[in-house]
């Protein structure tokens, strides 16, 4: 079971707008042929990204079975620094879409989990993994290539882990310092290497892009971006103590190390990270939410009943010009579907002729809208009052009190009607999650001349990323789009 069977694409979607990152995950021609630890379990979602749940000996026996069995899996490492590059590098989170696993790396996460109210497995940093995944490759035969790091570092990982290894089978080792020619020659090399797996380190993102971009041509089952980590077991940068990885503090080690290159990552990325991980913890827990649903309903009464206050004078002459033109009710009720399903009366203006709804079968085959809406320029059933009424959006104020009673909001996808409801297929029926109001998207972009499919999918996107200030812009635009008239029949 590869990562796009581990995530439910709702879920994902949810998490992914949360965080600012929309990635969609792609098998591409990669597939596992039996479930291991890499994907048995759960994923944990943290920052839109399904999260491998396994310990180390679990992990590192998957990836190897997974290699002699010839299984193709690509698997990435996710830190603090990888969530923040995420956010500021759309080519690396295209990269992370190709991944059948990703494997929660350093304490940043954990701290995130724990934010967030998620539960985390074990830390499967790259550098603790290492030697496992070496201990299970020697034991199952399997073959390893080093990739990376200054030229001199891979082949001195690859001495020192088969001395500590024995029986382990280094397939071949190389720096990690490529040009366009280079990395012809050293594909070639490595699919003839006989490698079952291809440890890539040349840190995030550059590792991820090019695992990325050459996966189609290589031959070799599983690769892994690892990072730095040949640094460590090459003897070239010593380590942090135990005690300090044991708090999670091995930050801390490596700054002191190298503080000219790592300071901006680590005291300014830190921080930043925090930052998101508190951002999306507000979220995962539904706080977000609920604020973002308490200040939308402020706006509405405040709109709402400012409106019928200033409106007041406005209300009382159509209620009279509408009164006089045809001697029938001035306003009309019709049962509409809100906010999940849920029925209601919506108040109008009427513009219609009092037998309107008995009269719509003998003209509902002159439609002149795509879909299930019935909408007609020329509507004979349109009284003469009436026809102003829809040019001018007037008839839709009565709404207003459907907005107080908490039926309807100012923006959000138009009421449909039962029967249309019923026709809607299922990715139509997305259009319900939220409240339904007297503007949206497309009533201040053309109106009834959009199509309603593409109606269906303004509604979707906007419930998707809905936020004040969106609701605020359409607002906004909808004075000018009632002054216009366009698409208003």
């Amino acid at each position: 079971m590869t990562l796009t069977h581990m995530t439910k694409a709702p879920l994902q979607r949810r998490a992914a707008a949360a965080s600012g990152t929309r990635l969609r995950f792609d098998r591409g021609r990669f597939s596992v042929a039996q479930a291991d630890a890499l994907d048995e379990k759960p994923a944990t979602i943290l920052f839109g990204l399904p999260l491998v749940n396994a310990t180390l000996e679990e992990a590192a026996e998957a990836i190897v079975a997974r290699a002699a069995r010839g299984d193709r899996a690509i698997i990435h490492f996710i830190n603090a620094h990888c969530i923040n590059t995420l956010r500021t590098d759309p080519a690396y989170g295209l990269a992370l879409s190709h991944a059948d696993a990703l494997l929660p790396d350093g304490s940043g996460l954990s701290i995130a989990a724990l934010l967030s109210g998620r539960a985390l497995g074990e830390n499967l940093n790259g550098t603790d993994l290492f030697p496992w995944l070496c201990r299970e490759a020697a034991a199952q035969d399997v073959p390893v290539f080093l990739l990376g790091g200054q030229p001199g570092i891979a082949r001195k990982t690859a001495t020192a882990m088969q001395a500590q290894v024995p029986g382990l089978t280094i397939a071949g080792a190389h720096h990690g310092y490529l040009d366009r020619q280079a990395d012809e020659d050293l594909i070639a090399a490595i699919n003839s290497s006989g490698a079952g797996i291809l440890l890539v380190g040349m840190g995030v993102p550059a590792q991820e892009k090019w695992i990325a971009r050459h996966r189609d041509r290589i031959t070799v089952p599983v690769l892994l971006g690892v990072g730095g980590l040949f640094d460590y077991y090459s003897g070239s940068i010593p380590r942090a103590p135990k005690a300090l990885r044991t708090i999670g503090m091995e930050w801390m080690w490596r700054l002191a190390q190298e503080p000219r290159r790592l300071a901006r990552r680590y005291l300014l990325g830190n921080a930043a990270f925090l930052a998101r991980a508190a951002v999306q913890a507000w979220h995962d827990r539904g706080k977000a939410e609920h604020y973002a649903a308490a200040s939308k309903r402020s706006l509405d009464l405040g709109i709402a009943l400012l409106a019928l206050i200033l409106l007041g004078p406005l209300f009382a002459a159509l209620c009279v010009f509408i009164m006089l033109d045809d001697r029938g009710p001035v306003f009309f009720s019709q049962t509409r579907i809100g906010a999940d399903g849920k029925p209601f009366r919506m108040l109008k203006f009427r513009s219609m002729a009092v037998d309107a709804e008995a009269r719509l079968a003998a003209i509902k085959t002159q439609s002149e809208r795509d879909g299930v809406c019935f909408k007609m320029k020329r509507d004979p059933r349109i009284t003469r009052v009436g026809r102003w009424l829809r040019r001018l959006s007037l008839d839709e104020l009565p709404q207003l009190f459907n907005v107080v009673k908490g039926d309807m909001s100012i923006v959000g996808p138009r009421p449909a009607l039962p029967v249309e409801v019923l026709a809607y297929d299922d990715d139509v029926r997305g259009r319900l999650r939220g409240a339904p109001g007297l503007t949206c998207t497309w009533q201040v972009s053309g109106r009834a001349e959009i199509p309603f499919e593409e109606q269906a999918r303004l509604d979707i996107d906007y419930l998707e990323s809905r936020s004040l200030v969106t609701d605020m812009k359409l607002i906004l635009k909808t004075v000018p789009a009632v002054i216009s008239g366009r698409g208003a029949y």
